[in-house]
């Protein structure tokens, strides 16, 4: 998290309301001293309440009375977010952040570092000298989300002794290898190899409390094509099909309501999406209907492809199509897309006002090149990855674009993405279930 910069404002009513609107961290200061610390899906509305609330409690007017400057970090969600928070309370003892100081209203997560097996717990206020904490957290709320997150990824242990067989959640699969099973299993190479696996689970599990996100996720993609040069493809599906579930949480604004499925939120995020594009869209280009695709081509077998359709900032799943790659001789997800587009463009269906392919630059080349075949004069643009960024077809050439994390209208185009990732995936899926049933 220490890559995330922070900004300043004095702490005056107008300088609050030039807030951004997004989810982030913000930081209560006199000078450097640091009095309170809070998080919010929304910063502005979060610290004008700060105001109002003064008026009341006598505990918000002393943060106000005593602060002169608002310190705030953006992030793009509020797991970001909540780390960020837990973070940056336990580094600096904020005076005004009470429970932490005065009770044992606060969590932490508590790893056992020094046992074979360690385990992932929720503790009140402790300190054995021999475990790594991370916190505090507000509520046991806050601390079941980031757990429940991590360990669908991550699979760890919680019982605090080690039984005699598998405990419940082995059987689902929320702790696996289980230490039970392990312990109680010969010694022999596949006993050291689960033992391995647990601490490389719980390795990534500290990586994530501690906020490296992007390495996290680099390693994971990385194991995924390492197990696809093994043909290991199964399990190289079911560790995409995790690694996509992480993604959506840890890009989602909110953990109970995804901020995109709001209808005023949606025009909203349509208007800043044309000013993104402002110079790549004609002007009064309505963005009313935007669709997005995607190809599923793992291990080259059973390939398809995903058409998603939002209409005025919402997905319109009476919209969808999927798409079977009929020429079977096709290798390439380029060579796929362009059979994927010439088949789309033969429908009489309504006319998109933007198209979205999932990829970088090698995806918009290929589908400018269809495009220009077929006499097609459609606004294109692709999604990269690692980071996620806009690559914006031109007439001369591409032009790369990084907008914030926090803007909406780059946030629309990433939600498309990841709806049609999930379409095309559920295709792919029943596909190959079906052959195996044969």
């Amino acid at each position: 998290m220490s890559a995330i910069k922070s900004k300043s404002i004095l702490l005056r009513k107008k300088d609050i309301l030039k807030l951004p609107q997004g989810v982030g961290v913000y930081v209560f200061k006199k000078k450097k001293q640091i009095l309170y610390i809070g998080k919010s899906i929304s910063l502005k509305a979060r610290i004008l309440s700060h105001l109002e609330n003064a008026k009341l409690d006598p505990k918000e007017a002393a943060i106000i009375k005593n602060s002169n400057q608002i310190e705030y970090y953006i992030t793009d969600s509020e797991f970001k977010a909540l780390l960020l928070e837990s973070s940056l309370i336990q580094r600096n003892h904020p005076k005004y952040n009470r429970r932490w100081q005065d009770d044992k209203s606060y969590l932490y997560i508590k790893i056992t570092l020094r046992e074979d097996f360690p385990k992932v717990l929720s503790v009140r206020r402790e300190n054995d000298g021999r475990s790594r904490y991370f916190g505090p957290f507000p509520s046991r709320g806050d601390v079941e989300e980031v757990l429940r997150t991590i360990r669908r990824i991550f699979p760890f242990c919680t019982q605090k002794k080690i039984g005699k067989k598998g405990c419940f959640y082995s059987k689902i699969g929320l702790c696996n290898p289980c230490p039970n099973d392990v312990v109680h299993s010969p010694l022999d190479e596949r006993t050291s190899d689960l033992k391995r696996q647990y601490r490389y689970n719980i390795r990534q599990v500290i990586r994530v409390l501690s906020g490296n996100l992007d390495l996290v996720l680099k390693n994971i993609y990385k194991k995924i094509r390492e197990l696809s040069k093994k043909q290991r493809f199964e399990e190289a599906l079911l560790l995409r099909d995790k690694i996509l579930y992480f993604e959506k949480i840890i890009q989602q604004k909110e953990f109970t309501d995804d901020i995109l499925l709001n209808y005023n939120k949606s025009k909203e995020s349509i208007e800043l999406l044309k000013k993104l594009l402002q110079n790549h869209i004609s002007d009064g280009e309505p963005l009313r209907r935007i669709e997005c695709y995607d190809i599923s081509n793992l291990s080259q077998k059973d390939a398809t492809a995903s058409m998603v359709v939002f209409v005025d900032g919402l997905p319109d799943k009476s919209q969808y199509r999927k798409f079977r790659i009929k020429n079977l001789r096709l290798r390439s997800d380029f060579d796929m897309l362009e059979e994927v587009f010439e088949r789309r463009l033969k429908h009489n269906w309504p006319k998109p006002n933007l198209v979205v392919v999932d990829g970088g630059v090698p995806q918009v080349v290929k589908v400018k090149r269809v495009f220009k075949k077929l006499g097609v004069d459609i606004p294109l643009l692709g999604i990269a990855k690692h980071p996620d960024r806009l690559i914006l077809n031109a007439p001369t050439k591409l032009t790369t674009l990084r907008p914030s994390m926090n803007n909406l209208g780059f946030n629309l185009i990433r939600a498309l993405r990841d709806e049609a990732h999930r379409f095309a995936r559920k295709y792919h899926l029943l596909l190959r279930q079906k052959k195996m049933l044969k």
